[in-house]
């Protein structure tokens, strides 16, 4: 997603943030179903954008520990 089509909107930070150190993953509702990714040492760059149901199975996979080695 570029930068000016996700301009104006409330960015959160990944509840497991370290601080504000600046390695974080931001995320964002759009609207009209999308869901924009950042990391938050680059704001002003593009954003990965997914679907809601994606965004939420991914964030699901990773509350159940899928992705743990």
């Amino acid at each position: 997603m570029s930068a000016s089509a996700i301009s104006g909107i409330r960015w959160a930070k990944s509840s497991y943030c370290g601080g504000d150190e600046g390695e974080c993953v931001e995320f964002a509702r759009a609207g009209a179903g999308l869901v924009p990714v950042r990391d938050s040492k680059s704001p002003h760059r593009a954003a990965l954008g997914f679907s809601a149901p994606s965004w939420a199975a991914f964030t699901a996979a990773l509350g159940e520990g899928s992705f743990r080695p």
